[in-house]
């Protein structure tokens, strides 16, 4: 079986790029990116996909190889960043693509055979993203620095991953890019019945429309906190608000929970979810609200509805720096809000993937709101990203999420 993929033949050529003080500190201590603000000599002629070699200032050795990128303001991406010798090459990619199919052998030790096998920078593939379901490897392309180097990474991402299955994404801006002939959602190897591919998290089986659903199909960030408030539901009502396509809403199902409810604006999402609860046995009720969150919860206080289980999981407030202030508030109320609606001695789950408030910022965030209310509680865990979503630099962790017990 071959790849069904015509790439264009782009001729890469090598950079000699210094760097100021601060830019040359970054690189040397595992940042990757550089903006273009800190680049001070380059060559003139420089192109999207060339190799940019950063020398230091004063010794002049090499301290880090990236890809450049004319459109961007981080100009380079960083795929090496150690002092050692390297060739840029198939071998390269290929030993680094190993390299991150090794760090999630736990996690495929379970029975999940859905799972995030390249996680961009994090795993030195800066603006790509390839996540596995089942046997179908769905890949997205957020840069046009990889379409130099595209065919043999998806070859060795093929053969690590055993995919039978090939689907390439493509982001708005790689969409609108005419420099290549790739479209969004084209299976690209092997072949795909349906555009819904069915997988395995910890034993709950879940779908995906990997042709044409967000991102890849799926978010597979929260696996883990899924399989932890599944566990917690046995025997309870739970609330899941911005529930999507239901991943918390399933697992409380499949672990015998007896009344869950799904919240989310898209009615098309709530679909998704009811036929991921119908995938696995299970004998609790399984509702449905579609609308504003905010509203709705405000709506089900103002009638008294309470749950033993609340999990309250937002899409990004804050996709830039000027946002900030206006998410940490869309937080606050979140907070105030799911305290309204946790039954006595329930469980509150808060969570965020906005990456530009930190961790901690959203901890004490949560913890100062549920102070300000009348209950006790107590913060019974805090989680971050699970084993297929490693962090190797700040700016790459985004997922935080707490748990609150009421003890009253």
């Amino acid at each position: 079986m071959t790849f069904n993929i015509a790439l264009p033949k782009i001729k890469v050529k090598n950079l000699a790029v210094k760097l100021n003080a601060k830019g040359e500190q970054f690189v040397v201590k595992g940042h990757p990116w550089v903006f273009s603000n800190s680049i001070v000599k380059i060559n003139d002629d420089a192109k999207t996909g060339d190799l940019a070699i950063i020398f230091s200032k004063n010794k002049n050795k090499v301290v880090g190889i990236g890809l450049y990128d004319e459109e961007s303001p981080i100009r380079i991406k960083i795929i090496h960043n150690a002092e050692t010798k390297v060739q840029i090459n198939a071998d390269f990619f290929h030993h680094n693509i190993a390299l991150a199919f090794d760090k999630r052998s736990e996690l495929l030790q379970t029975n999940t055979n859905s799972y995030r096998l390249l996680f961009g920078e994090n795993d030195g593939f800066p603006g790509l993203i390839a996540d596995v379901y089942d046997s179908v490897l769905v890949v997205k392309l957020y840069s046009e620095i990889w379409l130099p180097y595209l065919a043999s990474i998806l070859e060795s991402l093929q053969q690590i991953s055993q995919a039978q299955t090939v689907v390439m994404r493509l982001s708005r801006s790689l969409q609108n890019s005419d420099k290549h002939n790739l479209t969004d959602g084209e299976v690209i190897y092997g072949k795909l019945e349906n555009d819904v591919v069915e997988f395995v998290e910890h034993d709950v089986k879940f779908s995906a429309n990997v042709i044409k659903g967000h991102k890849t199909g799926y978010f597979l960030d929260h696996r883990a906190n899924r399989k932890r408030v599944g566990q917690l539901s046995k025997g309870k009502t739970v609330l899941d608000v911005f529930s999507y396509a239901g991943g918390f809403s399933v697992h409380a199902l499949a672990n015998d929970a007896t009344e869950v409810t799904s919240l989310d604006i898209s009615k098309q999402a709530l679909d998704m979810a009811r036929e991921n609860g119908k995938l696995n046995p299970y004998s609790g009720k399984h509702k449905t609200i579609s609308g504003d969150a905010f509203d709705e919860m405000r709506a089900l206080i103002s009638k008294g509805k309470t749950y033993d289980v609340v999990i309250i999981d937002p899409p990004s407030f804050a996709k830039q720096q000027s946002e900030i202030d206006l998410a940490k508030k869309k937080y606050a109320q979140l907070a105030e809000l799911g305290e309204k609606l946790t039954a006595k001695n329930g469980l509150l789950v808060l969570a965020s993937c906005s990456s530009r408030v930190l961790a901690q910022s959203f901890f004490d965030l949560n913890e100062h709101v549920l102070n300000t209310q009348s209950r006790l509680f107590e913060t019974e865990l805090k989680t971050k990203h699970d084993i297929d979503h490693p962090i190797s630099f700040p700016e790459g962790a985004y997922l935080k999420c707490g748990y609150y017990r009421f003890l009253e």
